[in-house]
């Protein structure tokens, strides 16, 4: 198995739960140069909410799409935008990645930004 494959397969158990709960979930996709994050409703059909590092606000920010302070600022953006829509508390869906650097940053600045999780 490939790094993906097992890492998809650790999200698959994280996932089946925060499913099983029908739970408003924060979910979180970083490549080597991007990281992205959606709000996704409690059946998982529809995104709420979505920020990344491709947006052009954000690339004006940050010089780098890849590092902690962008997943910062990313954080912050997806928890404004939340609460825009009425969101308050998410599950934490960090899709297998472990929890720590971009992942870890992301996490704390959305709490900061006033998600519940």
């Amino acid at each position: 198995m490939n790094k993906k494959v097992v890492r998809l397969r650790r999200a698959r158990k994280t996932r089946a739960k925060i499913a099983e709960l029908k739970a408003v979930r924060l979910t979180v996709f970083r490549s080597n140069s991007h990281i992205y994050a959606q709000v996704i409703d409690g059946c998982g059909s529809r995104v709420l909410a979505a920020a990344s590092t491709v947006e052009a606000d954000v690339r004006s920010q940050v010089a780098n799409g890849g590092n902690k302070a962008a997943a910062q600022v990313v954080g912050k953006l997806i928890a404004e935008r939340a609460k825009a829509a009425g969101i308050e508390s998410v599950a934490f869906d960090r899709a297998g990645f472990q929890y720590h650097g971009r992942v870890k940053a992301l996490a704390e600045a959305a709490r900061e930004g006033g998600l519940k999780f």
